[in-house]
């Protein structure tokens, strides 16, 4: 039975789109509502896009229900995990890092049923704002980010959930930096 509330595909906006009645732009929503890079809503979105523009996959929105992050033009499905020591509230100590939601169920909307949770990506990306001062944070700073990639096969591996960044760092391939990430996924990609 079709369903009878599908969705059009989503466009990628510029920013510059006006909304009416506001007299403003969509660039004046999203300052609004994303500007704190410390916000673990928002840094998050910032280490996807980034790990989707080192890939040259953020030509597409980003699709908040996907099974992964990051789909490249050639299918390769990534998921991304980032973590900072720092928040956007007051804190007695840095935050410890754990990278949670390794695995999850795909939901299957013709039938509204989500199948087991399993590690749907071919690649993981473990992504660290490392700043440790306030005075120090610039998220948009790629050298300040540290990443650790990982096929798929040595996640699912471990069966678990969540990873501290100690077994990250056990287990995945770097830290990289940002400007060789690309070729680090590719590489964790290839068989």
């Amino acid at each position: 039975m079709p369903l009878p509330f599908v969705p059009p595909p989503t466009q990628l906006l510029t920013g510059s789109e006006t909304i009416p009645g506001a007299d403003c732009s969509v660039a004046a929503f999203w300052s609004w509502a994303m500007s704190d890079l410390r916000s673990n809503t928002t840094r998050p979105l910032l280490a996807e896009f980034l790990v989707a523009r080192a890939l040259g996959a953020d030509h597409r929105p980003r699709i908040e229900w996907d099974s992964c992050d990051v789909i490249t033009s050639k299918g390769l499905r990534v998921e991304v995990k980032s973590g900072g020591y720092l928040q956007s509230w007051q804190q007695h100590s840095l935050s410890r890092i754990i990278f949670g939601g390794l695995r999850a169920g795909i939901l299957d909307a013709s039938t509204n049923t989500t199948t087991a949770p399993d590690y749907n990506a071919d690649v993981y990306v473990f992504a660290l704002f490392g700043a440790l001062t306030h005075d120090d944070y610039d998220a948009l700073d790629t050298t300040a980010w540290q990443f650790w990639v990982a096929p798929r096969e040595i996640i699912a591996a471990t069966q678990q959930r969540q990873l501290a960044l100690s077994r990250v760092r056990q287990l995945a391939r770097g830290p990289i930096e940002y400007t060789d990430l690309a070729q680090a996924i590719d590489e964790a990609a290839a068989p």
